[in-house]
Order: C-alpha cells, then sequence, then structure tokens
C-alpha cells in the first residue's frame, strides 16, 4: 500500500485533514455558502501550477515561463464569459471580497457615497459594514427590506438614489431569500447617474442556469465567488462591461493583489467548464426543489422563516417566535452536536448582537451536491425541528446524529 507524501512527512495536519473529511462525509451540511468541489475541480486546485508566479495578465507577465499558465487563465476567462454573456471577465480575485474592494478601488473615492444592503438586512459584510473596509472608505447609506414581505423595498431604494446620489449602488446578499430584479434597480442607477454594481456570489450557479434573472445585462459591474453554487473552488471574478475592462484589471493588480492563484484558476476554469454542461442546469433546479421543500417542511412543523419561504438556495429562519430563548448561536451549535452544520445570522429587526444574533440560515447546494431530494429535506427538516425542541437533550442529539450518519453513508462524498 502506497502511503501519502503528507502522510509521510508531516503526520498531524494529514490526520487534521483525514478527520475534516471524515467530518464532512458524515455530516449534513447546511451552510449556504458552501459546497462540495469535483474530483476534477480539486485536482487542478492541487496541481503543480502552484509553483507559478505569474504576476500581470495573460501576454503581459512580469515573470518569465508563464506560456502554459497564460493559456490556462485566457481559457477560464473566455469560458466566464460564455457562461455569463460577459464583455469582460477577471479571474484573478482570491475571493468575493477582493472582487468587491477591487469594484470600488476601481471607480470610487474615499467618502464617496455608496447605496448598498445593510447586513443585519441580508447583505455582506463589503456592502459597507462599519468594521469593513467599505465601510471605513466610503459614505453608506443601506435601503430597507419590506418588513411584510422580507423583499427589497424597490420604493425606498429609488427615493434614496435620486436624494443622496450616491456613487454607486449595489445590489446582492448573503442572507436573502427572494428573487432579485435587477433590470429594476439598473434603471435607478441609470436614471440617478449612479454605477451599479451586482454581487451574486450566492446566487451565480443559478444565474447561468436560467433560474434567476441574469445582472449582466444592467450592472456595470458583477462580482461573484466560484464556490457556492458555482461548485467550484474558493475564489472571487469580476465581470464587466468592456469600458471598465482597464480600470477593474488595474485595481487588482497591481492595486490590491500580488501574484495570481493560478492552481485555483485552473480549477475555476474547470468548473466553468462543467456549468457549461446540460445536466448542471438539472442539478441547480434540484438545489431548488430542495431549497423549497425543506422551506414548507418547516414551516409545517412550526419554524418561522424569513419572508415566508425561500426563491433561491437558502432560507432565513427567525427562532424568536418558536423559541425566543434561544440564541442562533445556541441554535447551530445544538444542531452541530446532532450532525446538521449551519450557521447562525441576523435576521431583519434583529434584537441581538450578530455575535449571537436570532436567525440561522439554511442552504441546500451541498446535501444536493450529494445526491439528496426532496425525501431526505423532509427527514431532515424534522431533525432539525426535533434537536430545538430539546436543546438541552444530548442523548436525542447523539440518537439523531447516528441517523444523520446512516443517511450519509447513502449519499457518499465522490473523493
Amino acid at each position: 500500500m502506497t502511503i501519502s507524501p503528507l502522510a509521510q512527512q508531516d503526520p498531524v495536519v494529514f490526520r487534521l485533514i483525514q478527520n475534516e473529511l471524515h467530518r464532512q462525509n458524515n455530516g449534513i451540511e447546511l451552510i449556504a455558502s458552501e459546497n462540495f468541489a469535483s474530483p476534477a475541480v480539486l485536482e487542478a486546485v492541487g496541481s503543480i501550477l502552484t509553483h507559478k508566479y505569474a504576476e500581470g495578465y495573460p501576454g503581459k507577465r512580469y515573470y518569465g515561463g508563464c506560456g502554459y499558465v497564460d493559456e490556462v487563465e485566457n481559457l477560464a476567462i473566455e469560458r466566464a464569459k460564455q457562461l455569463f454573456s460577459a464583455e469582460h471577465a477577471n479571474v484573478q480575485p482570491h475571493s468575493g471580497t477582493q472582487a468587491n474592494l477591487a469594484v470600488y478601488t476601481a471607480v470610487l473615492q474615499p467618502r464617496d457615497k455608496i447605496l448598498t444592503l445593510s447586513l443585519e438586512n441580508g447583505g455582506h459584510l463589503t456592502h459597507g459594514h462599519s468594521k469593513n473596509l467599505s465601510g471605513m472608505l466610503y459614505e453608506v447609506l443601506h435601503y430597507d427590506i419590506d418588513p411584510h414581505t422580507g423583499a427589497i423595498d424597490y420604493g425606498s431604494l429609488e427615493r434614496m438614489a435620486f436624494q443622496a446620489h450616491p456613487k454607486l449602488i449595489t445590489i446582492g446578499a448573503s442572507a436573502y431569500p427572494k428573487v432579485i430584479d435587477f433590470e429594476r434597480v439598473g434603471m435607478i442607477a441609470r436614471a440617478s447617474g449612479a454605477l451599479m454594481l451586482a454581487d451574486i456570489a450566492h446566487i451565480a450557479g443559478l444565474v447561468v442556469a436560467g433560474l434567476h434573472p441574469s445582472p449582466v445585462p444592467h450592472a456595470d459591474f458583477v462580482t461573484t465567488t466560484t464556490h457556492k453554487t458555482l461548485c467550484g473552488p474558493r475564489g472571487g471574478m469580476i465581470l464587466c462591461k468592456e469600458k471598465w475592462a482597464k480600470a477593474i484589471d488595474g485595481s487588482v493588480f497591481p492595486g490590491s493583489q500580488g501574484g495570481p492563484l493560478m492552481h485555483v484558476i485552473a480549477g475555476k476554469a474547470v468548473c466553468f467548464w462543467e456549468a457549461l454542461r446540460p445536466e448542471f442546469k438539472t442539478y441547480q433546479g434540484q438545489i431548488l426543489e430542495n431549497a423549497r421543500v425543506l422551506a414548507t417542511e418547516l414551516q409545517g412543523l412550526g419554524l418561522a422563516i424569513v419572508g415566508g419561504g425561500t426563491e433561491n438556495h437558502l432560507m432565513l429562519l427567525d427562532l424568536r417566535p418558536s423559541f425566543p430563548e434561544l440564541t442562533g448561536r445556541q441554535a447551530a451549535a445544538v444542531l452541530e452536536r446532532a450532525g446538521i452544520t449551519t450557521n447562525h445570522n441576523t435576521v431583519p429587526r434583529e434584537t441581538r448582537s450578530p455575535f449571537h444574533a436570532s436567525g440561522l440560515r439554511l442552504g441546500t447546494p451541498a446535501v444536493t451536491t450529494r445526491g439528496m431530494r426532496e425525501h431526505e429535506m423532509k427527514s431532515i427538516a424534522s431533525w432539525i425541528w426535533e434537536t430545538l425542541s430539546s436543546p438541552g437533550n444530548v442523548g436525542l442529539q447523539e440518537n439523531i446524529r447516528a441517523e444523520v450518519q446512516r443517511l450519509c453513508q447513502r449519499f457518499p462524498l465522490r473523493y
């Protein structure tokens, strides 16, 4: 039997990775921003391309020996443009955060106004949170969520755009279960003289499958991660109109990053290729159906869901009506002991700090990747309700964890 080089060289790290593999294989992953990349993507990311320094862009590098990595990056760029019908793509951002900050620095000056969705209402840290550079550098205004529907209040957004005259309107979210009207936001941005950034980190897979409206025709800039619904490696990407290509590329390098991670860019190229296949749309459709069933089942059991359900891959549970004494952080910890991984999250009109929060964010990309379908969603909903109903019942948590493991053995990871 061949012993892996890692096991020989560093058995401690090898053991920790094996422990994490066991955790992933034997637990239900409901974190909406996580997924399982394909073996092909993992092979590319773990390849010898990790050796290559390639500061600059294809054909314009600051290092020699970049002929083959130029081909890799060009392939990723062309596939990304084809996938999203975009004029220009930069595949070098190391993360979605890096992508958003690169857009800001490309077109904004310190203290410029940006109009965004707040973290409390489902936005992202990089959409102007006070602890993030986006909130430190720019004057941030937040549009509202309709308290009755849980949807973005586009009327509020429009009024604020014409009153405040922001330089940039950011639309997109990290915990928002509704379809986003990118066309309407684009019209508001153009009419008010603002630029538009659409952050589709969560819904990118749905967009390319045609199951969510695309922002590309309406936005000046579109940012995304590649590891959520796109099912690729951890990383980011920027799409933009051709007129902004030079500014965006310069903002990424040399503006905010040095050498690109060529092994990750290779993984992105593979992931884009996989997303171009017809079966990818079927997969994305199952993500949506699994989310719909999970939300419906949880509501039927008595859990409150922000906005009354979900129109995409995620849902946000508000624990206060059913479990007023249970914080989101506590709920996530209890579920993890039962083998179900989630994350606590703020909810609209939050009454607790973000560290504790009152909500749980759930998503179905990872369980769908494993092959789970509607029947499994019903079982998962039941386990969530039972666990949260008796947070101090350790015996119940152990029993559910055993059931979770039996389910996961029927849907093993592909590694």
